[in-house]
């Protein structure tokens, strides 16, 4: 979408083609490079405004911002690049707290942008010393991933506007401007005041022109349909933890996509949820692929216990909320579950018996026992669910209180919305889950813990249980183990300890 003069295709043949540079004799070089189209595959930032509409603000939003688009386009190629921008920030911002924004930008933009980091300027960008992003997007929504993934050492971008009194956004920005053409070649030149200007500059359209010209070597990156992104395990941190709703990047046709579903998929989750809720466990599981659910059921679960008996203890690593009730239907039968901060309306509507922990260790480990002592029960002892490839640490808690241990590998398909939430309204978690068109769940039961590797028949400490069933789970599911905790990942994407109270306190 980036317009092209004669004058700047003559400007352009100065520049060589980013694949020409030599990554050799870089490591102790400074670099200047643009983000979109450049470090980043995708030419437009229109997806990640639409993220900030939406999870920063609200569906409404997010939809005046998909209806504009046309008009924005129009902007970008009769008017100007700066003129659109502007219109992306005034409609996706204005109004917003800063601080709802900043946490957009850090819990729910970086997975869309690490999806989409381009591998060849890429390669040029980590292995210069000093590491500078100069781009036209507000530096509030880029800074976050460019520090924490990508390395870089500073990021200058367009600077919103905030109202001192509300702390919201005006929606304007502040003085020079749009940071582009002109604006980013004097921005760098400000940040290169010691009178070494970049050693590499590189960029992807006529505006950049003017600040790769300042620079002691400028590279091209040309729109490649054969561009790569990089393997995800190149970036400076590993992204274990994101928020938000949406699975695919909203572009303009998935964003259109997206909000014509939106109504049937509403009303799609009502039916499976409310169909479901009266009836047996083990006519659920057929009633399930009836409804466009795919339940997949592996490995050999023990049976019920006798009377008298106590309850088998299944441990399972945790993705979504549901976790207990589809371990549940895929039992056949009924099961308790304990939770963490869950809201007494979604534990009146679940159909499983759940009681919430008080987090005292005392007095939870005899609520378990007791609920034990009545039959099966199902724990997530991580605390929280993770979407990506990860465990999170086990609470060693649920390994003192039985010896009768079942882990049970989850995992779960969802291809256009998450049913879990960091920030957003919790009990619409199962909702967004049912939206999906094609949902998929896979429980599958691992052999029950032999007694030589648990606490009381085997001597074994609390942790070396936990530690031991984790390892367990990620090996059975081909998920990495981590000691991260659910308070880090509260404090991460939503800036709290992930506690009900002070969730709804911040808010």
């Amino acid at each position: 979408m980036a317009k092209t003069t004669a004058s700047g295709t003559a400007v352009a043949a100065r520049f060589p083609s980013i694949e020409k540079c030599d990554t050799s004799g870089v490591n102790s070089r400074s670099i200047a490079a643009d983000l979109d189209g450049t470090l980043l595959i995708s030419r437009s930032s229109f997806p990640y405004f639409m993220l900030v509409a939406i999870e920063a603000g609200s569906l409404l939003r997010g939809l005046i911002l998909l209806l504009s688009f046309p008009l924005i386009a129009a902007a970008y190629v009769f008017v100007s690049e700066s003129l659109a921008i502007q219109m992306l920030i005034y409609i996706s911002y204005s109004g917003i707290k800063a601080r709802d924004i900043e946490l957009a930008s850090r819990a729910v933009l970086p997975r869309f942008y690490a999806n989409d980091v381009r591998s060849e300027s890429y390669e040029v960008f980590e292995k210069c010393k000093r590491r500078v992003i100069v781009t036209a997007n507000p530096t509030i929504m880029v800074e976050p991933f460019a520090r924490e993934y990508l390395g870089a050492d500073k990021v200058i971008g367009t600077e919103i506007e905030v109202d001192p009194k509300t702390k919201k956004a005006t929606g304007f920005v502040k003085k020079p401007g749009v940071l582009v053409g002109k604006w980013k070649k004097l921005a760098v030149l400000k940040e290169f005041a010691d009178g070494e200007t970049p050693d590499i500059g590189i960029g992807d359209r006529e505006s950049d022109y003017d600040f790769m010209s300042v620079c002691k070597e400028g590279y091209m990156v040309h729109p490649s349909k054969s561009a790569k992104p990089i393997p995800l395990n190149r970036l400076k941190s590993p992204l274990i933890f994101h928020d938000g709703r949406l699975v695919q990047p909203p572009t303009p046709l998935n964003a259109l996509i997206t909000y014509i579903w939106l109504p049937f998929g509403f009303l799609l989750s009502i039916i499976r949820v409310y169909f479901n809720l009266p009836l047996p466990e083990k006519i659920v599981r057929y009633t399930y692929p009836m409804l466009g659910i795919n339940l997949v059921i592996k490995g050999h679960p023990p049976p019920a216990p006798s009377r008298g008996s106590p309850g088998n203890l299944y441990v399972c690593n945790h993705r979504t909320a549901l976790d207990p009730i589809v371990i549940a239907i895929a039992l056949g039968r009924k099961v308790s579950c304990v939770t963490y901060s869950v809201s007494k309306l979604s534990r009146f509507l679940s159909p499983i018996p759940a009681v919430a922990l008080t987090r005292d260790r005392v007095a939870d480990a005899a609520m378990i026992r007791a609920l034990l002592e009545k039959g099966d029960l199902v724990v997530c002892p991580e605390g929280t669910t993770c979407r990506e490839k990860y465990l999170l640490r086990f609470s060693a808690l649920f390994a003192e209180l039985s010896d009768r241990i079942v882990p049970v590998a989850v995992n779960v398909e969802q291809g256009m919305f998450y049913g879990t939430s960091v920030r957003g309204v919790k009990f619409w978690d199962a909702y967004y889950y049912f939206m999906n068109p094609r949902p998929a769940y896979e429980v599958s039961f691992l052999e029950r813990l032999p007694e030589g590797m648990t606490c009381r028949g085997g001597g074994k400490s609390a942790v070396e249980v936990a530690n031991h069933v984790q390892r367990v789970l990620g090996g059975a599911l081909g998920f990495e183990c981590t000691q991260l905790t659910r308070k880090d990942k509260y404090m991460l994407l939503g800036g709290n300890d992930g506690m009900v109270e002070s969730m709804y306190s911040k808010k």
